[in-house]
């Protein structure tokens, strides 16, 4: 039996919308934690988050969807992705 095929990226994830509450980077943190995903956030400013996230592609399609859907103090209006190729300068 053939083990499934997970494949890992690195990709720019940029949140949009009413995102300045307290509670959403730390909820950002946890979530992508518990689905063991390495993030690091690269930029905050008013009406705007952006992260780089590493791991398995279904699980940052997952920490897409978590964004998405809450937590209940923010209003995401659009997320938008792009890979992060072997950036060597």
């Amino acid at each position: 039996m053939t083990e499934p095929h997970h494949s890992a990226s690195r990709e720019r994830m940029t949140i949009l919308g009413d995102v300045d509450a307290a509670s959403f980077l730390p909820w950002i943190r946890r979530h992508a934690a518990r689905l063991g995903l390495s993030q690091a956030v690269s930029h905050t400013s008013t009406g705007r988050i952006e992260l780089e996230l590493a791991g398995p592609t279904a699980l940052i399609d997952m920490m897409e969807m978590g964004c998405s859907l809450g937590p209940i103090d923010v209003w995401v209006e659009t997320i938008h992705r792009s890979p992060i190729d072997g950036e060597t300068g």
